[in-house]
Order: C-alpha cells, then structure tokens, then sequence
C-alpha cells in the first residue's frame, strides 16, 4: 500500500470524512533540502468532517496529527492541511 493510500485509509477509519482528499505534493518540493525523495514525502489533505467543527484549529492539527503519526515519523516529510468548515 502507497503512502498516499495509508494517509487516505488512516483518515477514512478515524473520522469518517465527509470530504477527503490526498494530493501527492511531492513535484512542488523537487530538490527541497531534506526531502527523501521517496516519491512519497509531501502531502496535502483536504478534510471535511463535522464532529472536528467543534474543535480549535490547534486541536484539529493535533488530532489528524496523532492519527498520521506513524506516517509522520516515517515517510511523510511535509504535511498540509486544509480542513472545510461549511
């Protein structure tokens, strides 16, 4: 399984998005100082779940993060994310 599908299946589970999207970023960092160019390394998600509306940004960050963390000790070097609100 590609990085990009742990990220996607990791999210589906935990949160049950209603919008989820994983863009492989990896083109925007070619050359990047301390880029592992794995292929796999740069990502942006776009995530739309209801139940994390209620909480801060910060605590949003934090709860995508500890549910990616596996994934970003590891292979993901940069992680974006954008969640929707509406």
């Amino acid at each position: 399984m590609s990085v990009q599908e742990q990220i996607e299946a990791k999210l589906r589970a935990a949160l049950s998005p209603e919008l989820l999207e994983v863009e492989n970023q990896l083109h925007l960092h070619a050359g990047h100082a301390g880029s592992p160019n794995s292929g796999e390394s740069h990502f942006r998600v776009t995530l739309k779940v209801e139940a994390l509306n209620a909480l801060s940004r910060v605590e949003r960050y934090r709860k995508v993060h500890a549910i990616l963390q596996a994934e970003l000790d590891g292979p993901v070097h940069a992680l974006s994310l954008n969640f929707v609100t509406d």
